[in-house]
């Protein structure tokens, strides 16, 4: 008989009851609902979706990094209006400001005082689309906003309304007129998604989907902030048995420890592995964290927040390759009869 693996501290009965684990069915159905209506317009990639939704459900902030023409900013567009949150776009590019982000205080004449005109930053959901193309400054803007949910402009701290998401998109390929994101802003991303090409029969049926070079597929919302926030707290209580933290942690000290790296994950992405793993269970129905969320989301969460070693690059290998490599040399801990 195949064994499964469950919390050790509930037994059968209480995991099947659901006792000691939170209702998170709200959850399942939001982000159920959420993709459904995100594939209206990507056709197929439910990985890709379903993991910009754990960032979402975890109060974290994405990364999408493909080459041009995957769908990055469409599928972003789709996830925002999905969320029936307010929205808004900044395009970066190199003559962009903090100001143009932030917002600024000008001179009202007519008043005699200063006024405060709030940027794009004052949204639900902010799209930063080609993020790389900004100078480091501007970049730099959004890293308070990120972490901390707040922007301070000419001394003046404010809150930003909740939830609070960032989709950021980045093009790998063409360097010129781009500046990297630094480490420092690529860790305040909870995960990294990449799109990919799609197969030969999901690209049939875009084909099939968008006959017309100017037709759009409208995407209405299914749910709203108040919903969102809900579920974001039912997440917080997903529980985390002591065996999986244990596998966790182990996972996290082997980028520490491996030869393909020079620098690990660091604390910060120890918490964001647990938060996107809880965020995973509940999206799948459970009130609990199986090790395999954790496997699962390990490439995601920490590719980005690791360095290769300058041997690995020379051999060819990715942050993902080397994670992988530090996945199989951790044991999966399973159900003790």
């Amino acid at each position: 008989m195949r064994r499964t693996w469950r919390p050790l501290a509930l037994t059968a009965e209480q995991t099947a009851a659901g006792s000691g684990a939170p209702d998170v069915s709200q959850v399942h159905n939001l982000a159920t609902a959420i993709r459904d209506n995100v594939q209206n317009v990507i056709v197929g990639k439910p990985e890709a979706i379903d993991l910009a939704i754990v960032a979402l459900l975890c109060r974290g902030h994405a990364l999408i990094e493909d080459v041009p023409g995957t769908g990055k900013t469409t599928m972003a567009k789709a996830l925002a209006a999905s969320l029936g949150c307010d929205f808004n776009r900044i395009q970066f590019t190199p003559d962009l400001v903090p100001g143009d982000v932030l917002g600024v205080n000008f001179f009202n004449s007519s008043k005699g005082e200063f006024e405060f005109r709030a940027g794009p930053i004052f949204s639900q959901v902010l799209l930063a689309d080609e993020i790389n193309r900004a100078t480091p400054r501007t970049q730099s803007a959004l890293l308070e906003a990120m972490q901390e949910s707040q922007a301070s402009i000419d001394g003046v701290t404010s809150d930003l309304p909740q939830p609070f998401f960032v989709l950021a998109t980045l093009n790998p390929v063409e360097m010129e007129g781009t500046f990297p994101l630094p480490e420092a802003q690529l860790d305040r991303f909870i995960l990294r998604i990449s799109i990919g090409y799609p197969s030969m029969e999901e690209e049939s049926a875009m084909l099939e989907r968008f006959r017309g070079a100017g037709q759009r597929i409208e995407v209405e919302a299914i749910a709203g902030p108040d919903e969102i926030v809900q579920a974001q707290s039912v997440v917080d209580d997903v529980q985390v048995d002591e065996t999986v933290r244990s596998y966790l942690l182990q996972v996290v000290a082997g980028t520490r420890s491996s030869t393909d790296l020079r620098l690990g994950a660091s604390p910060r992405a120890t918490l964001a592995l647990q938060h996107a793993a809880q965020a995973r269970a509940a999206m799948d129905g459970r009130g609990y964290v199986l090790p395999d969320d954790v496997k699962q989301l390990a490439a995601p969460v920490l590719s980005h927040r690791v360095v290769l070693d300058s041997s690995a690059h020379l051999r060819g290998r990715s942050a993902e390759e080397a994670i992988a490599g530090v996945l199989d040399g951790v044991p999966v801990p399973i159900e003790r009869d």
